[in-house]
């Protein structure tokens, strides 16, 4: 039995959820989206996502037509119509029909689809044993152009990055913004320790601003561990006591090398395993608004 799907105001076979092929989301990538997980009969970080969609969607104009506490209950429906308690979720907002033009004018009426189903992660022996990883030459798109800010279906940028690092033959790739500096992964936020401090590049140099990675560096505060959200280069990559990634899907996951430099002893050290552990308890606790089944 198939997945049923949410698409503009009906639960529907996923072989009948079809959008037109003149939806501005498929002809030129115009729309918003979130990745969600699920764990523990409870949508994790439910209201941040629903605010960070909603923020992409005005900064590009595009109105979404119900209302945040209607698209909370969108996703929950979605988890409970597929049985989905623990998962990912997949909440597309495009700009909907219109023409062949550019011109957003001409849909008057935005498609919602929201997808819930299993995930597959990075298998375990990584985060046990560690990523290696290469910066590449693609670089992050910056403010004035598509703002990384923004999660758009536009994922070309990311796309052209990931193809870099599986000609490579790796999992993922570190990109920088428009000087140099360390931006953020094709789907994972970065971060570095140095002699106790915790970093990560910071907003305004070209990266999303992830769920998952603001839930560490509150974890981090927790534990007493100076935060920085700051600049930094692949130097300080190269040299950094631990470097490891974060995203809805990978959660937190160490990294042992990257561009064949090994990091420190080339294993995921000790900071990392202490956030990961505190991580994994987090998603434990259900959040009040966001349980899927009562």
């Amino acid at each position: 039995m198939g997945l049923k799907i949410y698409l503009n105001g009906k639960f529907v076979p996923e072989e009948e959820a079809k959008v037109s092929v003149f939806d501005h989301g498929y002809l030129y990538g115009d729309g918003v989206f979130e990745g969600i997980r699920a764990y523990y009969n409870s949508v994790f970080r439910l209201r941040d996502h629903i605010a960070r969609l909603y923020d992409s969607a005005k900064a590009i104009n595009l109105e979404i037509p119900i209302s945040k506490e209607e698209m909370t209950e969108v996703v929950l429906e979605t988890c409970r119509r597929n049985d989905v308690k623990d998962g990912y979720i997949r909440l597309v907002v495009s700009r909907g029909v219109g023409d062949l033009g550019l011109d957003p004018r001409k849909c008057p009426k935005p498609t919602i689809v929201c997808i819930a189903s299993s995930i597959t992660l990075y298998p375990e022996e990584m985060y046990e044993n560690g990523l290696s990883v290469i910066t590449v030459p693609t670089r992050r798109n910056g403010p004035e152009g598509v703002n990384p800010r923004i999660k758009s279906l536009n994922y070309l940028n990311n796309i052209m990055a990931k193809i870099e690092a599986n000609i490579a033959g790796v999992p993922e790739a570190i990109m920088l913004n428009q000087e140099g500096f360390v931006a953020e992964c094709t789907g994972d936020n970065v971060f570095l320790i140095k002699n106790g401090v915790l970093k990560t590049p910071a907003i305004h140099l070209g990266i999303l601003e992830g769920v998952t990675r603001n839930e560490v560096i509150k974890l981090a505060e927790k534990r007493g561990i100076p935060v920085q959200e700051t600049t930094f280069t692949r130097y300080d990559l190269f040299v950094a006591d631990e470097v490891f990634l974060t995203g809805t899907a990978a959660e937190l996951i160490p990294v042992i090398k990257i561009d064949d430099r090994v990091i420190a002893d080339g294993r995921p050290g000790p900071i990392f395993a202490q956030l990961l552990g505190d991580f994994r308890e987090l998603v434990k606790q259900p959040e009040e608004g966001a349980v899927i089944f009562k």
